[in-house]
């Protein structure tokens, strides 16, 4: 896996972007989708936890509290994801999600007050363009049963799970174990799914055959091997090589869609999904290794800034994530656990595993 890290990511957002198509080939309530892919995947986290726990010892309380309370957005991120796809496609659904990259920096700086970098400020009108082309209230023959209402949901759902990222991201600080707070916020998910399902009036406790099969496999590809693959890898990657595999994913999902489950998207839509994915884009794109900049005291100067963004930005690593350099480099060194990402589709929180790691590298080669 590590040995081609460029095909190991590949893969993984390949698997990734079979999540949605998964969902609909399920052909259960949004629900009941959220619900069983959470309760399925349980099991594999609940393993990578208890090795966790015996390795570095258990968490505190307010840690646990955390990452339970991450839940609820984590609930609310799956729930609106499953209703946008049925009202705009499973393609769509899926680009709209990514909009998660550029959300989860502006609430940072509103809620935190952690100054986003001047290409996520300029990312932002972007990818609002290209959710208007989605919607459909341009131009006539826009694909889905409701393409404004999934527009609706799929933004819920990427201000859901940026709101799931943050507060999952103030309980754990160390990367060493990102497979316990995962545990606990997939867990009260699966409850808070349920429930809702249940009062709603929308969870079927015993879906069919196929449509367990369907889930199982949602829960065991997308969300558990798919992370696993990019996770690993990206960090290995180059930031430029980086950004076009992030790519992959929603691009993926629309032409999956349109191949597997016959979605047209409209001419206008599809120049809102490519409108979005380079907003996307250019809110992840970092400049090189320290090895590839000149030297001197312009260098130095353009370092410390780059240094100073990236210790406010937001790390949109995985869901464990929101620890410094030191709690990386112990990680490294220390040779921890498995980073398993919380949910199977937007691969943008990588890039900062990727930029830290990047950025030692450049600081091991001067020394």
């Amino acid at each position: 896996m590590t040995g081609r890290p460029a095909l190991s990511a590949a893969a993984g957002a390949v698997v990734i972007a079979f999540s949605a198509i998964l969902v609909r080939l399920a052909e259960v309530s949004p629900s009941t989708a959220a619900t069983f892919r959470c309760a399925y995947a349980l099991p594999v986290l609940a393993l990578l936890a208890v090795r966790e726990r015996r390795r570095f010892g258990p968490r505190s309380p307010r840690e646990r509290g955390l990452a339970l309370g991450a839940g609820v957005f984590f609930a609310c991120d799956l729930t609106a994801w499953h209703y946008a796809i049925g009202a705009v496609g499973a393609g769509l659904a899926t680009v709209l999600a990514n909009l998660q990259v550029v959300l989860v920096g502006l609430l940072a700086w509103v809620s935190l007050r952690e100054r986003p970098a001047p290409r996520l400020l300029a990312s932002t009108p972007v990818v609002l363009g290209g959710v208007v082309l989605i919607s459909g209230v341009i131009g006539s023959g826009a694909y889905g049963e409701d393409p404004l209402l999934g527009v609706v949901f799929g933004v819920l759902t990427a201000l859901s799970y940026a709101l799931f990222i943050l507060v999952l991201r103030q309980g754990n600080a160390d990367l060493r174990r990102p497979a316990g707070p995962l545990f606990d916020a997939t867990f009260s998910a699966a409850i808070l799914c349920a429930l809702g399902g249940l009062a709603l009036g929308r969870l079927d406790p015993v879906p069919g055959p196929q449509s367990q099969a369907w889930l199982i496999t949602l829960a065991l590809t997308s969300q558990v091997l798919g992370w696993l693959l990019i996770s690993v890898s990206l960090p290995r990657l180059p930031a430029a090589l980086t950004s076009v595999i992030l790519t992959l994913q929603p691009v993926g999902s629309v032409l999956l869609g349109v191949i597997l489950l016959g979605e047209s998207p409209s001419a206008v839509q599809a120049t809102g999904v490519a409108v979005v994915i380079a907003g996307v884009v250019l809110a992840t794109l970092t400049t090189g290794p320290r090895g590839e900049q000149h030297h001197g005291d312009e260098h130095q100067r353009e370092e410390h800034d780059r240094d100073a963004q990236a210790h406010h930005e937001v790390r949109l690593v995985d869901v464990a994530t929101g620890s410094e350099q030191e709690a990386e480099a112990e990680h490294r060194q220390e040779g921890g656990g498995l980073h398993v990402e919380a949910a199977p589709r937007p691969l943008g929180h990588i890039v900062g595993d990727q930029r830290r790691g990047n950025r030692q590298e450049g600081d091991q080669g001067e020394e």
